[in-house]
């Protein structure tokens, strides 16, 4: 009997010993979060794009008060002939530069501001002028169709430019485009800007430098150069723009007679930054200075959509619509600019030692996020605790954690999250946690970066951005987050 007894004691004390095991496990995992995505890996279908494919006008719609522009990504009208690989590094490597010229810009203007320099003399007609508001347009990545002087143009999507562009006949020097040049002969609402016009002036704001103008030129020319070496020089102009079914007279534009850079088969650029001269903007009576956009999750065979209007009910968008304050930045008027108060992984705040509550750049001509050196480690060990086990692969370009996932259906991504001012936490969606460096997945890595120095400033790219309704109010200087299935239709 009492050998029994010892033995059921023995066994009592091991299921609880195990039941106490399993459940300090538990608590750990609790405790850290443990919040994951399903990424399923075979459903991508990450091939290339057919070469047959061009880049065909996208579509649009009126919708109650809104306008809505199917976007695509501009890969849709480039590279068709590339493989993935090729196309993925060299999407990196420009977006890297394109970071590199956005910090640049930032820190230039901010020891001008500091040192109160006076604004510079006009620049002599056709001379190459540094943008102060968007550069490296290969990687602004999402397209949309609009229609100028009755012709339909393909344009490439940013939040951090101004002026919007296309080239123009006659040509004197222009990359190859899929649609036709705009030509002003045929377009009886075009007229040219002339020198001693506001809107020349407001080429400052827009782009820091003032409009060309000489003795012999009567009308306001204009001259931005790119830090890649891609510029666009032509006149300053007026003409009829129609945004699906909505007319906006006496829209200024830029008229690019001499263009040249990586801008794919598009037409041109539409900027969607704050100055007087952006198309939100010279677009508050129509839309009331509110846009927003859903960008798609993978590069050729989906579509998102560009809203530009204040009509909530067209979004599609399954939880609310949290605002954050936009910070606005003297020294960078036309940019969008948010405060990041805290990021986790798996449901774990990141501790590092800079502190967060710090300045961050909302753009979508910026690819991957990128993060001060102390927050992106914090976030990359911090990712690695919890995607472990999976086999490491060679870092790529600008991305240094990179995994094998060649032999995996599936795989679980911890949900990265992003806290912004008032206590807005926006989930980036499972698709923009992850980059495919190669479509067999055998090279798929963290889609995060480091900046160089600590001082910089920190950008949210778009890849991040995917699956979300993100809503610019600059009237009411803040902007929306939604998690939404992105999509036109």
């Amino acid at each position: 009997m009492v050998e029994v007894r010892a033995n059921e004691s023995w066994h009592s004390s091991w299921f609880h010993l195990l039941l106490l095991l399993l459940l300090a496990a538990a608590a750990a995992s609790s405790c850290h979060g443990e919040k994951k995505q399903v990424l399923p890996l075979r459903e991508l279908q990450l091939g290339d794009i057919k070469t047959s494919e061009k880049c065909l006008p996208q579509r649009s719609r009126r919708v109650n008060g809104a306008t809505i522009l199917e976007m695509k990504h501009q890969s849709y009208c480039s590279w068709s002939t590339k493989s993935r690989e090729d196309r993925a590094w060299k999407l990196l490597a420009l977006d890297n530069a394109r970071v590199s010229s956005l910090q640049s810009q930032i820190n230039d203007a901010a020891m001008s501001y500091s040192a109160e320099k006076p604004s510079s003399s006009p620049p002599p007609a056709g001379a190459q002028i540094p943008l102060n508001s968007g550069a490296k347009l290969q990687t602004m990545n999402y397209i949309v169709t609009i229609q100028l002087g009755g012709k339909q143009m393909t344009v490439m999507v940013d939040t951090g430019s101004d002026l919007t562009w296309v080239q123009c006949k006659p040509c004197r020097s222009c990359y190859t485009q899929e649609d036709p040049l705009f030509d002003p002969a045929a377009s009886p609402s075009y007229q040219p800007i002339p020198c001693n016009s506001s809107m020349c002036d407001s080429l400052q704001m827009a782009t820091g430098v003032s409009g060309a103008c000489g003795a012999d030129q009567p009308s306001c020319n204009y001259a931005l150069s790119y830090r890649d070496g891609s510029y666009t020089n032509g006149v300053l102009a007026r003409d009829r723009i129609d945004l699906a079914a909505v007319p906006v007279r006496g829209f200024v534009f830029g008229c690019g007679e001499s263009n040249q850079g990586m801008f794919g088969g598009t037409s041109g650029l539409m900027g969607l930054g704050r100055s007087p001269l952006s198309l939100v903007s010279q677009t508050i009576p129509e839309f009331g200075g509110v846009f927003s956009y859903c960008l798609p999750t993978r590069e050729f065979d989906s579509s998102g959509s560009l809203i530009l209007g204040n009509d909530y009910s067209v979004y599609k968008n399954s939880t609310p619509v949290v605002y954050t304050r936009m910070i606005t930045d003297p020294q960078q008027a036309s940019f969008y600019f948010l405060n990041l108060t805290g990021i986790s992984i798996g449901g774990t705040a990141l501790r590092s030692s800079t502190q967060f509550n710090t300045q961050v750049l909302i753009d979508s001509g910026t690819v991957i996020t990128r993060l001060v050196p102390s927050v992106y480690k914090t976030l990359r060990d911090e990712f690695l605790w919890h995607f472990s086990g999976y086999p490491p692969a060679p870092g790529y370009s600008i991305l240094d954690t990179c995994f094998d996932l060649a032999g995996y259906k599936e795989v679980d991504v911890p949900t990265i999250r992003f806290t912004f001012d008032g206590d807005a936490e926006v989930d980036v969606d499972v698709n923009g946690v992850l980059y495919f460096a190669k479509p067999d997945a055998s090279q798929v890595c963290l889609a995060f970066a480091s900046l160089s120095y600590e001082e910089e400033i920190g950008i949210i790219g778009n890849y991040q951005q995917k699956n979300l309704r993100v809503v610019y109010d600059t009237v009411g200087s803040k902007v929306g987050f939604a998690e939404e299935t992105c999509g036109y239709s």
